[in-house]
């Protein structure tokens, strides 16, 4: 039997979108146009202008900086 669990930053994509109401896409494209901030400045553009907690936020900026090979 395998483990298909998400691990890691995705693992909170879906409470994300449901918390947030935006998909995925949305805030990674958000913190592309933010670029090129550093990870804690983007993490706190997304908790100061879009309401985001910490955890949240730090999850999608992790994520797309590790897409992006940042």
């Amino acid at each position: 039997m395998t483990d298909d669990k998400t691990k890691g930053p995705a693992s909170y994509f879906p409470s994300i979108e449901k918390k947030y109401g935006k998909p995925i896409a949305e805030w990674k494209a958000l913190v592309r146009a933010a670029r090129p901030a550093k990870h804690m400045e983007l993490v706190a553009l997304l908790n100061e202008q879009h309401g985001m907690g910490h955890g949240h936020a730090n999850a999608i900026v992790a994520h797309t900086l590790a897409e992006d090979g940042a």
